[in-house]
């Protein structure tokens, strides 16, 4: 049944606009118009703020106290995707860190299964890992790191429904792997790597398109030593992900990047581990234990592992605290991520045609209602 949502500005992934309404019918948005133009019949709810197509995260590892290396199971997958909700989060990737090939092929079944079973927001699988360089592990194991062999090649790309993003160190790879990879419909991010520039460069003419956290796990930027971070800032082709924690990266080098590439292909990531949605403080990754305090979460030794951020937060970080206007911060959540998944076609924004997946923000750009193909998913009905 078609309804009308009336009241709010809207972002519509490009500008902001007041005195419009979305009508929304079998999931769909069917038109953005004048009240005045409302089809007779139509039901209309009133709501107050701010509605901006929902936000899309690539990089998920957890949530509502569910790791998915632990729960590779629909429930595990729906109880993350149900956790990034309440935030904002319409569409994820639920990410596997680094793992054996068994947890990998449990992890994609169990993706599969969440997709066929219309649990709402997956939009397909984040491979983190095992093919990444040891000496850039951060917090992933380096016993379980290796490269890529034939049969990963056919579990990488298993997927048969939805999107399989899978991030690796391209130096200890091939470019005709890679080519392998990329033909089959996997997009492929360079993270947790050494890679040099020329390498980077080589991997992109063979099908890369991402890089995963920027700043992290990787070395730093040199005059006659770019590597990976010069690539990404230097190639505006590619994708990179930031995770605005202001834990990870310092605000001023987030500030610097953008400066430098701009936000079009730009996109706002979480690496939230099963913290986010739950009350938990500490949490098993392998045999090590995670403690959360302050926003942070870190190992024993003190090393980063993942975040407990949620993706309105990054939004907001991305306005208050590096300055961005607040279109920026939204198209960095919603349609860079659309467009580096291929998705932009019907999600990314709030336009006939479009998927009604869409996240309705307060003035505090705190969540308020998010929907999820027409559905409401915070349960106040659709008109």
């Amino acid at each position: 049944m078609a309804f009308a949502l009336a009241g709010a500005r809207i972002f519509d992934g490009a500008s902001l606009a007041a005195g419009r309404v979305v009508v929304i019918d079998q999931g769909r948005i069917t038109a953005v118009l004048a009240e005045t133009d409302i089809p007779a019949g139509v039901p209309v709810r009133r709501i107050e703020g701010l509605l901006a197509p929902g936000f899309i995260d690539i990089q998920v590892n957890g949530g509502g106290g569910v790791l998915l290396n632990d729960e590779p199971t629909v429930e595990g997958v729906r109880a993350i995707a149900e956790a990034h909700r309440r935030y904002g989060t319409t569409g994820l990737l639920p990410t596997l860190v680094t793992d054996t090939r068994e947890r990998m092929a449990e992890a994609i079944a169990a993706v599969r299964g969440a997709i066929a079973a219309g649990v709402p927001g997956v939009l397909g699988i984040h491979l983190e890992g095992p093919y990444l360089n040891p000496i850039r592990k951060g917090v992933h194991d380096p016993a379980l790191m290796r490269r890529i062999e034939e049969a990963d090649i056919a579990l990488v790309t298993s997927l048969d429904r939805g999107v399989t993003l899978i991030t690796i160190a391209p130096e200890l790879t091939t470019a005709e792997t890679i080519r392998r990879i990329a033909d089959a419909g996997v997009r492929i991010a360079a993270g947790h790597t050494a890679a040099s520039y020329e390498e980077i460069e080589a991997a992109r003419a063979a099908g890369l398109t991402g890089i995963t956290h920027l700043f992290n796990a990787m070395p730093p930027l040199m005059g006659r030593e770019p590597g990976v971070l010069g690539a990404a800032l230097d190639d505006p082709g590619l994708y990179p992900s930031l995770i605005v924690d202001l834990f990870h990266v310092s605000a001023a080098s987030l500030r610097v990047a953008l400066a430098a590439r701009g936000t079009e292909r730009t996109i706002l990531v979480t690496d939230a581990m099963s913290t986010v949605g739950s009350d938990i403080d500490h949490f098993m990754l392998g045999d090590r234990v995670i403690t959360r305090a302050a926003g942070r979460l870190t190992t024993a030794d003190g090393t980063l592992a993942g975040s407990d951020l949620d993706m309105a937060s990054a939004v907001r970080n991305t306005v208050e605290a590096l300055g961005l206007p607040l279109e920026a911060a939204l198209h960095m959540a919603s349609g860079a991520p659309a467009a580096f998944l291929g998705l932009d076609a019907e999600l990314g924004r709030i336009a006939p045609g479009y998927r009604a997946s869409i996240v309705l923000l307060d003035d505090d750009l705190a969540v308020t209602d998010t929907w999820i193909d027409g559905v409401d998913t915070q349960g106040n009905g659709p008109a």
